[in-house]
């Protein structure tokens, strides 16, 4: 039989509680009740309560309990000692308070596993109120504890109403508790709504009929605290991410706020990169255009248009980052044509910097969302656009190459293929994109350097850009095999021939016959 400890040795407990809490691996039920039978709750509460001068103790057996809550077995016990649940969220050392916040998330997980029901618990300790007053004012662990413990709380259809009281003058109600603290509790409330609403489509439309999408655009709109600003852009960009937003987001007017943040001159260039970073998240989504009315969107692009035009000869980071929203945007067909077709074309800006080599930054960035406008990453049904676009599309790539040494778009090219390999693997994805329409795939074939380059097998030596030219040559052929009046061309047949060759060979394999050799030689002698 096991020796039983006294609860005033705080030593064999600290040296118990330290072994139990770093055991490595898998902790078993078994294993955290023989641990609870030597020492009881009860003796670890009261120990963490009266723990006095014992140095480690508070740490070893808040890591001990939060082993044995992460147990079915430890989490049956918690409707048991829920009072010292409640106590311990609101106690002043912060790491029991996380402790108690770590154990509600427990109760909440492996509520099917007891037979008393955790919502009752809840609401008969008022738990919930303890966890918004850790999640605003407790340390950064305690606030996220808070916030995972909340989010297991509203992912329960039947607990839904203690986190969206039907009430709007609860003191609960989110909108109510961000008004009443700093501006660092505010980032803190905002944060949880940005989790909640990334739980569920039923969740995110009681986020959203809560009217708590508006308290992140007011934060947005209020630009006193650049800090705040910033934290607030990133939660927007959180949401702009999660596959919910769409329908509920163009709903509002973040599309509006957005647009002044990215044209306001006095702000930080890093809110304006970061805002447009979140309207190109946006409007990468091909159904966002269904519930967003298209002259908002014809405003943004013409906003950004505008900037674009000052950043040029400003500021070569904000302008990348530009670009790239641009190319998020062109990935949709309904984005790359509005880019190509607005009045001016904004997509021009992307195609001067795409073959402009004074700036390698800017070219890298604008060659990729170049590709993306001409179809790359779309499936190859959907690379064309209108007539409209595609005329436009074509225009801007000759007026560049007639404005620089090379005249023509293959000459323009064959210069980013002659460039370092980075620049090179924007090249491939661009040809890629661009092969559809039949005159590039002519003006392709009227520089036999262009195709010795995507054909040469010892051309890349990274695994990215190995595939990135394989899949400019498969993009290549399946444009020229689908017209049989080039196909019948003698003069293409060589081209043809190639492009076959370098297709059968795979992306990676740079020697015909790559098959290991056995090597034969006499055996050694003594």
């Amino acid at each position: 039989m096991e020796e039983e400890y006294s609860v005033t040795d705080p030593t064999q407990l600290l040296e118990a509680a330290s072994d139990f809490a770093h055991h490595p691996g898998f902790l078993s039920d078994a294993s955290t009740q023989e641990f609870l039978n030597r020492f009881p709750l009860p003796v670890i509460i009261n120990a963490l309560q009266t723990k006095g001068d014992v140095p480690g103790l508070e740490n070893a057996l808040v890591a001990s309990l939060e082993k044995i809550f992460a147990t079915k077995y430890g989490a049956s016990l918690i409707p048991q000692y829920m009072p010292f649940v409640v106590v311990g969220l609101g106690a002043d050392s912060q790491k029991v308070r996380c402790i108690a916040c770590k154990t509600v998330s427990s109760l909440l997980e492996y509520s099917d596993e007891t037979n008393v029901s955790a919502t009752r618990l809840l609401v008969e300790y008022d738990v919930y109120p303890l966890l918004l007053k850790c999640l605003i004012d407790g340390d950064e662990q305690v606030a996220t504890a808070s916030m995972d413990a909340i989010r297991k709380l509203a992912g329960s259809p039947e607990r839904l109403g203690i986190v969206f009281p039907a009430n709007a003058n609860e003191t609960t109600h989110l909108r109510n508790v961000a008004a009443g603290c700093s501006s660092l509790g505010r980032v803190r409330v905002l944060a949880l709504v940005v989790k909640l609403f990334s739980i569920s489509s039923s969740v995110a439309s009681a986020v959203y009929n809560s009217n708590l999408l508006s308290l992140l655009e007011a934060e947005l709109s209020n630009e006193n605290d650049t800090l705040v600003t910033l934290n607030v852009l990133e939660l927007f960009y959180e949401l702009a991410e999660n596959q919910h937003s769409t329908e509920f987001l163009s709903r509002t007017t973040l599309l509006q706020i957005l647009t002044s943040v990215i044209s306001n001159m006095s702000i930080g260039s890093i809110l304006r990169a970061r805002a447009m970073t979140i309207i190109g998240r946006l409007l990468s989504k091909e159904d966002f255009f269904m519930f967003t009315d298209e002259s908002s969107v014809k405003t943004v692009i013409s906003a950004v248009d505008g900037r674009l035009g000052l950043l040029e000869c400003q500021d070569a980071d904000e302008f990348e980052c530009t670009v790239e929203a641009l190319g998020q945007i062109g990935t949709t067909i309904r984005g790359a044509t509005l880019l190509l077709t607005s009045s001016p074309p904004t997509a021009r800006h992307v195609v001067d910097a795409a073959f402009d080599q004074h700036g390698r930054g800017k070219q890298l960035a604008a060659l990729h969302a170049l590709a993306n406008v001409t179809g790359e990453t779309r499936s190859e049904s959907d690379r064309m656009l209108n007539i409209d676009a595609e005329e436009r599309l074509r225009l801007l790539i000759h007026e560049a190459a007639s404005k620089s040494s090379k005249l023509t778009p293959s000459g323009l090219l064959l210069s980013v293929l002659q460039q370092e390999s980075e620049i090179r693997l924007a090249g491939y994805r661009l040809i890629t994109g661009l092969v559809a329409r039949p005159w590039c795939l002519m003006e392709i074939f009227s520089r036999q350097e262009i195709i010795n380059i995507v054909t040469d097998p010892y051309a890349e030596t990274t695994k990215i850009g190995m595939e990135a030219r394989h899949n400019c040559c498969q993009a290549i052929s399946k444009a020229l095999l689908s017209s049989p009046k080039l196909t019948s061309d003698p003069a293409l047949a060589g081209i043809a021939a190639k492009l076959d060759e370098a297709i059968r060979r795979g992306p990676y394999l740079a020697r015909k016959n790559s098959e290991a050799q056995p090597a034969v030689m006499t055996a050694d002698r003594f």
